[in-house]
């Protein structure tokens, strides 16, 4: 009798601790009642997504998903919103879009008068000497059109030194303190692909300096590259991100001392954003990034350090993008940044160990000469004898490609990088620069695709608002955000809404060697997606730029709730 008590009472207890185990073993999270647009091969849409340790343990209907719950689960009701895999900025520079909210914003200038009386505020809050450093400003938006200058400036005044960047980054107007301070006369020849533009009649510098002219005066100017500076720039461009549903940023051009500073913010648990950090070409970053190799999956796949970031060329709008033919409107052109003879061995030794490079290039000489370069490692260096059998080497912006090197990329293996917002901006003058006859080379993406290629896509933010939204309506619309669009813009070369968001997820994943971690709502997957407030599968074109973010998840964390 006393037996089978204790029997009993075994079984009672084996019982209980089955119980406990099952209970101990539910889920972290379920996200339920959604509306799931998971990206799967089929493109699938589901109800749910289970997730454990920040990965994707189940995804399909609700009823199914609330079978991996206990007392401990954490259950959100997606109230049937759209949900989408974490959308990603394939090409952005993560520091600057924090960088932002520091200095003056010259964004949405609407003329020259405008520009000025913007300056003039942040003079007024200066004190003597300082620098007024300021970003955003477009001359093509101007009646105007005409690049600003340091007489323009100089009406301002001629005490505090000036440093204002064009929204593309390749061109800043300086005024005469400023020029006085770099030591820059009439007889200071123009740099290696850089341009100091001069009055024709007398020589002297006009205040604008293209592309590597740049250097001339940010040299002379306070450093924001101070532990603390970084830090508040990394936290700003964070928020801002997870704010606009991004979960991974491409970030184009960091240094490696600035690298050093994130990992420490990594460590103390600061960001969660993942990053895939593109080292700078500069000086001896490469060699660093070739002795240390690639470093991967670091601090739970939130950053990555695989790639160099290159320049080719300029940009488009200051005319420094290098053309195959003259520009329409000026002549010229435009400029070669980075000399073959030291560009060529970095790809080489690139494409040997592993390491994936980025290449800017924006014109169809540039892009030509870069899939030259790319072709040419290819050749050199058999898929046998690289770490990396398929580079997937890069060309950033891709934005005017002669017809007959468009099948090059698809047969090379080389990713045109692109970011649809450029395209509605750039159209507006585009044809100036560029004569009707080179329109369909620009921003052709259906053309790409067509051809084989896959585009992840990005927004080049601060040059852009960095808005996923404006992206894919560009992307699918390719019309401003006013509606407006002529011939020229060749609305024939947009893309499918799924096309559009694969860029942002899927192919996004792809270009980064990712597409077996992330791009897709699937089990195994990381948990990372992004839930807006309406779908855009199905909204009105005129409100897709208008989508809003509910929810912003990292690795099943919610870390942005409107």
């Amino acid at each position: 009798m006393r037996f089978l008590q204790k029997v009993g009472v075994f079984i009672l207890l084996l019982a209980w601790a089955i119980a406990c185990s099952q209970e101990e073993n539910g889920a972290d999270a379920i996200f339920y009642n959604g509306q799931i647009y998971t990206v799967d091969a089929n493109f699938t849409v589901a109800e749910a997504i289970v997730v454990e340790d920040e990965t994707i343990i189940f995804v399909g209907a609700t009823y199914d998903a609330m079978k991996f719950a206990d007392s401990n689960t954490k259950q959100v009701d997606l109230q049937g919103k759209t949900v989408v895999p974490g959308l990603t900025d394939s090409h952005c520079h993560f520091l600057g879009i924090g960088k932002r909210a520091y200095y003056l914003n010259l964004d949405g200038s609407i003329s020259l008068q405008d520009f000025l009386d913007r300056i003039r505020t942040e003079v007024e809050q200066k004190t003597d000497d300082d620098w007024i450093i300021g970003r955003g400003w477009i001359e093509e938006d101007w009646p105007e059109k005409k690049f600003p200058s340091s007489y323009d400036l100089d009406k301002i005044s001629q005490t505090h030194p000036m440093l204002l960047t064009r929204a593309d980054g390749h061109a800043i107007v300086a005024n005469s303190k400023a020029i006085q301070l770099a030591g820059i006369t009439h007889t200071t020849p123009d740099p290696a692909g850089g341009r100091i533009e001069r009055d024709v009649k007398t020589g002297k510098a006009t205040g604008i300096f293209i592309d590597n002219a740049i250097d001339l005066i940010r040299s002379i100017a306070p450093s924001d590259t101070t532990p603390d500076m970084v830090r508040k720039f990394a936290l700003e461009a964070q928020k801002v991100s997870f704010q606009y549903g991004l979960t991974q940023l491409h970030d184009m051009g960091i240094e490696w001392p600035r690298v050093e500073i994130l990992k420490e913010m990594y460590e103390s648990g600061e960001l969660k954003i993942r990053l895939q950090c593109y080292i700078s070409d500069i000086g001896d970053n490469p060699d660093t990034l070739f002795k240390n190799g690639a470093e991967v999956g670091l601090y739970k796949n939130r950053l990555n350090i695989r790639g160099i970031k290159c320049y080719m060329d300029g940009a488009l709008g200051s005319r420094g993008a290098a053309l195959l033919k003259p520009y329409s409107d000026t002549g010229g052109s435009g400029l070669i940044l980075t000399k073959e003879n030291e560009l060529y061995p970095l790809i080489r030794e690139a494409t040997e160990k592993g390491i994936q490079v980025a290449t800017h290039a924006i014109g169809d000489r540039g892009n030509r000469l870069a899939l030259d370069l790319y072709e040419k490692a290819l050749q050199e260096i058999p898929a046998d004898l690289r770490v990396n059998a398929d580079p997937r080497h890069r060309i950033e912006h891709a934005q005017i490609v002669a017809p007959e090197d468009i099948p090059r990329f698809q047969a090379l293996g080389i990713i045109p990088s692109m970011q649809p917002s450029h395209a509605i901006g750039d159209l507006h003058w585009a044809v100036r620069r560029l004569g009707k006859d080179r329109m369909l080379r620009g921003y052709a993406w259906r053309t790409l695709v067509d051809s084989g290629c896959i585009l992840p896509g990005g927004s080049d933010a601060p040059v852009e608002e960095g808005n996923p939204m404006i992206e894919f309506y560009a992307a699918t619309v390719r019309k401003d955000t006013t509606g407006f669009s002529t011939e020229d813009w060749h609305r024939d070369l947009r893309l499918s809404r799924k096309e559009a968001l694969q860029m942002f997820t899927s192919w996004a994943a792809y270009s980064v060697f990712e597409e077996n971690v992330r791009g897709n709502i699937e089990k195994g997957k990381l948990a990372d997606f992004t839930v807006l407030e309406k779908d855009l599968m199905t909204c009105p074109e005129e409100e897709l730029f208008k989508v809003g973010v509910e929810m912003t998840v990292v690795g099943g964390e919610i870390v942005y709730h409107k």
